[in-house]
């Protein structure tokens, strides 16, 4: 199937691993030319010449304001235009309520939420009929996860703000769509697993519990976030796609 990526240019944040890297590499597979960003720039720049000549990288923290302007000026100077952006960061400190810190949730404020604001503002003012904004978000948009009140408690924010973002965007041809990993086998589910003290057990429990009895790979999510993120999609908007082995039971 063509999804239509040639020569389409897309801005990955957080795609210096895990599964924003994902994502870029999907999209660079089929022809897409991307910017990739990631808080280190010298691991932008090397994630990127893994992709080829038409990938850049570049060293960009969400919750920098001026990071927003920088990538889709960057994508324009490089490439000559911007058909998308999928917006990803690292999932915020563990723990419960009486763990986490002001300044954790201050901190995971900024990169998640207003970071993840403010460069799907910038990014709608570059798109042209045909673009697409995505946010890479969680299963706790549905259900919180046990130690994860920060994400819990900013995910779904993020989503009701992707909702609106569509409704806003529309009339304009331009798409908003969210990704909701659940269990993916990346470096931070892996980080979670061992928080219990036994990785191994607490990975066969959560196996248990998905239908599917594994976990997914980077490059099942980036595949599915490609193909939303790409003209094959063109009339899905506002939803929020769960990637998660069928983890979630509601409708």
């Amino acid at each position: 199937m063509d999804l239509g990526l040639k020569d389409r240019v897309y801005i990955v944040t957080g795609a210096t691993r895990g599964l924003g890297n994902a994502t870029a590499r999907a999209l660079a597979a089929d022809g897409a030319k991307v910017v990739i960003s990631g808080r280190d720039e010298k691991d932008a720049v090397e994630a990127a010449a893994e992709l080829g000549a038409d990938a850049v990288g570049l060293g960009a923290d969400n919750a920098d304001p001026l990071a927003a302007r920088r990538l889709v000026d960057a994508a324009k100077e490089r490439f000559g235009r911007l058909d998308g952006i999928l917006i990803s960061v690292g999932g915020p400190a563990p723990g419960f309520l009486a763990d986490n810190t002001d300044d954790q949730w201050q901190s995971a404020f900024e990169s998640v939420f207003l970071g993840a604001v403010r460069l799907a503002r910038t990014a709608a003012e570059a798109l042209g009929e045909g673009g697409v904004i995505g946010f890479v978000l969680s299963g706790s948009v549905h259900e919180p996860i046990a130690g994860l009140t920060i994400s819990n408690g900013l995910r779904p924010g993020l989503a009701g703000f992707a909702k609106s973002l569509a409704d806003e965007l529309g009339p304009r041809g331009v798409r908003v769509v969210g990704v909701l990993p659940s269990r993916i086998d990346t470096d931070r589910v892996r980080e979670l697993d061992a928080l219990s003290g036994d990785a191994e057990a607490s990975r066969t429990a959560n196996e248990a519990r998905i239908p599917l009895r594994r976990y997914g790979t980077p490059e099942e999510f980036g595949k599915t976030s490609a193909f939303l993120l790409s003209p094959a999609a063109s009339y899905l908007t506002g939803i929020m796609v769960p990637v998660d082995g069928g983890a979630r039971h509601g409708f």
